[in-house]
């Protein structure tokens, strides 16, 4: 049986947000937990039960676009400076003056830009695999570009006529066996390899996510699913329902967000911790090198074994840590 609290709702900048809430409300500051892409509030439910159990108030909402939050039109409307407005609309909602913010893959961007943006409603910031670095000097889309090609999925996703949501939309649990799975041991030269295991020729393309699902079958994959069938379930209806346009439009917005972060401070000024995953092929370790030039109070700590979805990989590892950091920092 999956435990998770009573869905509950807040208006916030302009949408209603999904979101769910444990422990007890008097604790400060409390933890909002933010999902990454594709994810939902549901990718947090061992460390919602387990922050709760130990007596630290948490949140985790679905943020915009996702799940039972309003899914606006405009591509325009998933920027950063709506996503981080969304977080600070949910804490007035909730009477909540400060809170610590916690972000996986593209969560962690998000909470990673909460101290540049609304530096007064943040108590401390944990990224989970994905690392605050300097603005780039060029636009980050044109990097994937030179980089990776054109078929990377970020340089995909960018494409008007939106061939890669529809691919997604049609292949839904297919998408989701692809994705929720542990990496191959790792080879002794570096990484664990991005996860092209059960694709046959399709195994050459670089990063080219639609494509790779599109050629997928789970029934070649050695890599091991990290979703029980009932958990599967959960992403699967979630997903059917919504379509993934919503979290995609976060992709949308890289180089709007690039633009407008130009006047931006990107120093980030409150106690902070980096939860890196040995093996996660995307973002790996080595991507937060450096990052204590940007968040001078950083403490980072590794979690080994774990590809990308650590906090689902690793549940237990991942809240010991999230709940020792916090009682050692903020009492």
């Amino acid at each position: 049986m999956i435990e998770m609290p009573p869905l509950q709702f807040a208006q916030t900048n302009g949408i209603r947000m999904g979101f769910y809430e444990a422990g007890p409300t008097d604790d400060r500051p409390p933890v909002v937990l933010c999902h990454g892409w594709p994810e939902i509030a549901f990718s947090w439910r061992h460390q919602i039960k387990a922050l709760a159990d130990a007596g630290i108030r948490v949140i985790a909402p679905d943020q915009r676009g996702y799940g039972a939050t309003d899914r606006p039109e405009p591509v325009e409307a998933y920027d950063l400076e709506h996503l981080t407005g969304d977080l600070v609309g949910l804490l007035d909602h909730l009477k909540i003056d400060k809170a610590i913010f916690v972000g996986h893959d593209w969560g962690g961007f998000v909470v990673w830009q909460m101290p540049l943006r609304h530096r007064d409603r943040v108590a401390g910031v944990v990224g989970v695999n994905t690392p605050h670095r300097p603005r780039s000097p060029i636009d980050p889309v044109e990097l994937f570009r030179e980089r990776f090609g054109n078929s990377m999925y970020i340089v995909q996703f960018q494409d008007p006529s939106r061939e890669a949501d529809k691919i997604f939309d049609s292949r839904v649990e297919q998408a989701f066996d692809f994705f929720m799975r542990q990496p191959l041991p790792r080879k002794d030269t570096g990484p664990a390899e991005p996860p092209t295991a059960g694709l046959g020729a399709s195994s050459k393309l670089n990063l080219a996510f639609p494509q790779m699902i599109a050629a997928y079958d789970a029934k070649y994959d050695p890599r091991k699913p990290i979703l029980s069938a009932e958990e599967k379930k959960v992403f699967v209806d979630t997903f059917t329902k919504t379509g993934f346009t919503g979290g995609i439009n976060w992709y949308r917005n890289w180089t709007r967000n690039w633009e407008r972060a130009e006047a931006l401070d990107h120093t980030v000024r409150v106690p902070s911790l980096m939860i890196m995953a040995e093996n996660d092929a995307v973002l790996p370790p080595s991507a937060a090198d450096g990052m204590e030039k940007v968040v001078p109070d950083l403490e980072k700590y590794l979690v080994r074994g774990s590809g990308h979805w650590t906090q689902q990989e690793k549940p237990e590892e991942v809240s010991a840590k999230l709940i020792e950091w916090r009682r050692r920092r903020f009492g």
